[in-house]
């Protein structure tokens, strides 16, 4: 299976970040899965990609054209094969299209608007893969807690926390994406009325 991974670019993040980032890319690959990201070398997107290369697995990374011009060295170099895109909305068509689920982990303004971004999609029926939250060090309450106020509030229906799943542990968030069936999820009951 081809999982895309989102998630920081920043070198600056604490190292325990990093460290279940390598953790995840060592397990996709025990597990028989592949590596669709950024390509970015720092953060959560070099840790991911680094713990895939170690277990020599396979990685695609897509890359903004005006990202590697400006700076090779933000790239990871051990991709096994490289997209490259004119822009940040066509990383994100690419990264959607080239992969099977998609797993957010901690990151910042740009991993938001991708999880958004395919969580709307999903919503609108435009896909119905796996999308899960890698809640490290409990990153993601706050904006689980926001999509319940939603709910609450009245601005999303219940069915929306179907379209994504919170985890910390790495194997239940990969049994649960090994597991995902589409036809589970009626994405009719996910709209407004």
């Amino acid at each position: 299976m081809k999982i895309a991974v989102y998630g920081a670019a920043s070198s600056l993040i604490d190292n325990t970040y990093k460290l279940a980032g390598v953790e995840l890319g060592k397990k996709m690959v025990e597990r028989g899965h592949s590596l669709v990201f950024g390509g970015g070398a720092n953060g959560m997107m070099g840790s991911v990609a680094e713990g895939v290369y170690e277990k020599g697995g396979y990685i695609l990374g897509v890359v903004p054209q005006f990202f590697h011009e400006a700076n090779a060295e933000i790239s990871f170099k051990n991709c096994s094969d490289y997209i490259y895109t004119d822009s940040m909305r066509e990383r994100k068509r690419q990264m959607e299209e080239n992969c099977d689920a998609f797993i957010i982990s901690p990151g910042g303004i740009g991993t938001l608007d991708e999880f958004f971004e395919i969580l709307t999609l999903k919503q609108l029926g435009r896909h119905n893969k796996a999308i899960v939250l890698f809640n490290i060090n409990g990153f993601f309450d706050e904006l689980d807690a926001m999509m319940t106020r939603s709910i609450n509030e009245k601005f999303i229906t219940d069915d929306c926390k179907e379209l994504y799943e919170v985890h910390t542990d790495i194997d239940k968030m990969l049994d649960y994406i090994e597991a995902y069936d589409p036809t589970d999820v009626d994405l009719s009951k996910v709209k407004i009325r």
